[in-house]
């Protein structure tokens, strides 16, 4: 899988940068045209948190004027472009996500949240050698960050380095015994390499990590049925889609990291009769209600 908490960007700077909050009661829009610098910088602060907020409820597009208005109040605040510079990561907006970002860096040169979010950046660009060179220059400043390693260790899947991708992903798992996603990639590696049942006690130790991850269910399922084990594949597999229907995608299965030989196997499992009844079951149900929004 991808590090979806990748989008490391914009959740790493909600950890990671401390906001300044403003005075209680500072006006959003001025009603005087004599205002002096100090003022403007404490309404762009209030415009980054309302972009916060919104981000946390996933109101990206309504983030984005806010947090542009942001970078004009406050020019000199790397969380004002560190924001912008991830929201527009959220949307697909690559390039001004990326030149966003780049202010943020050139404005605080030590911060490893705007590093390893150029590094998601540059991945979601498909530029992995370049995405290598920002994680591994964040992971120097603040090296016991797994999301950051997983990230690394994609990058380094990605250009079919995989013993550099074991060791991150490994290294990702001895900082969080349970950042069972990088397990679950060594596994997918693993699948690649023809050793299925190492592969399949990773995907075991990712499931017990995480009783709602799909993923790695779906993974045991189609490794099953195609190891002869036909009954038990197809109740996990089943099982798995119900947790999550993406994962009856073969293209959002690639976009999550998995290889030519388990993407084959799956393909075969998804048209299996019991499999598509069971897709198009899910497909029947009512999508879920969205979280209340922010006032």
């Amino acid at each position: 899988m991808l590090n979806r908490i990748s989008l490391l960007p914009l959740v790493i700077f909600l950890g990671l940068f401390g906001v300044v909050r403003p005075a209680i009661g500072q006006a959003l829009v001025p009603h005087t045209l004599q205002l002096d610098s100090t003022k403007l910088e404490r309404q762009g602060l209030v415009l980054i948190q309302e972009a916060v907020q919104l981000a946390q409820f996933q109101q990206y597009e309504a983030a984005l004027p806010r947090a542009k208005l942001a970078t004009q109040l406050s020019p000199k605040s790397p969380e004002a472009w560190a924001i912008l510079g991830s929201l527009h990561l959220q949307v697909n907006e690559l390039d001004p996500g990326i030149k966003a970002l780049e202010k943020a860096q050139s404005l605080d040169q030590k911060n490893s949240a705007v590093l390893f979010a150029l590094g998601s950046a540059h991945f979601q660009k498909k530029d992995y050698g370049k995405s290598i060179e920002y994680l591994q220059a964040g992971l120097k400043l603040k090296p016991n960050t797994p999301g950051a390693l997983f990230d690394l260790g994609n990058s380094y899947y990605m250009l079919k380095k995989f013993s550099e991708a074991i060791s991150s992903y490994e290294t990702a798992v001895t900082q969080d015994k349970n950042f069972w996603p990088a397990l679950n990639n060594i596994g997918l590696i693993k699948y690649e390499q023809q050793q299925d049942d190492e592969a399949i006690k990773l995907w075991e130790s990712s499931a017990k990590l995480d009783t709602k991850a799909a993923e790695p269910r779906l993974a045991i399922a189609v490794a099953l049925y195609t190891k002869g084990k036909r009954d038990q594949g197809l109740a996990l597999g089943e099982a798995a889609i119900q947790l999550d229907a993406r994962y009856a995608d073969l293209k959002f299965l690639k976009e999550n990291l998995w290889g030519d030989r388990l993407l084959a196997d799956t393909k075969k499992f998804l048209e299996i009769p019991r499999i598509q009844a069971s897709i198009a079951q899910i497909k029947k149900q009512p999508a879920p209600s969205q979280g209340a929004m922010p006032q």
